[in-house]
């Protein structure tokens, strides 16, 4: 009986220690009540970027955040260069909180190498180095265009920070974008449980 108990902790340890991922970048997964997205994130190429969003995972910041804003192509204007995106963050659940922290220095996709391309996530912002908590998953291919630096997504021409890519979860990705939105809101805003690493 000891035995086979012993044979019982041992089975379990293995299926513990096999079931968890290593992953060989910085990860964290953002889950929701579509299920979860996992996102690996280059500290190598956007550090002051990624280290600012682990720090505000970290803090438990995104807890009861939502994803509040959508961008679906065929619902742009004609005149408008069209994308499909999520953003999320905590501007519309923590909002005192978003303003008080500072911005964080802009890595421009020139200097990091990174584009925005399928499941990639950056920083969302308005001028420079404003952006902090907030961030887009892209839904479909933008490289080059106008989220990279060069495009026509801010008037600086300065572009977006990228700095991760969705490696599980695009279906959830999808599914969140396809639900009911007024104009470029999500009704109601999409929860996020919370981001936390893996």
């Amino acid at each position: 009986m000891a035995k086979v108990f012993s044979m019982v902790i041992l089975a379990g340890l293995l299926f513990s220690c096999n079931s968890k991922k290593n992953y060989k970048q910085p990860t964290v997964k953002i889950e929701t009540n579509f299920g979860d997205i996992i996102v690996e994130l280059y500290p190598a190429k956007a550090p002051k970027t990624v280290a600012a969003f682990l720090s505000y995972v970290d803090s438990g910041y995104y807890k009861d955040g939502s994803f509040y804003r959508v961008l679906k192509a065929e619902e742009q204007p004609s005149s408008s260069f069209k994308s499909n995106l999520i953003q999320g963050g905590i501007w519309q659940t923590k909002n005192k909180l978003q303003l008080s922290l500072p911005g964080i220095p802009l890595e421009t996709t020139q200097q990091t190498g990174l584009h925005h391309k399928d499941g990639t996530i950056s920083l969302a912002r308005l001028g420079p180095n404003t952006g902090s908590t907030e961030f887009f998953i892209l839904i479909g291919n933008e490289v080059g265009k106008d989220y990279d630096y060069g495009g026509d997504a801010n008037e600086d021409r300065q572009g977006f920070a990228a700095f991760g890519q969705v490696i599980e979860g695009m279906d959830v990705v999808k599914q969140i974008h396809s639900q009911p939105d007024d104009e470029t809101n999500f009704t109601p805003p999409v929860i996020i449980k919370n981001i936390v690493r893996l």
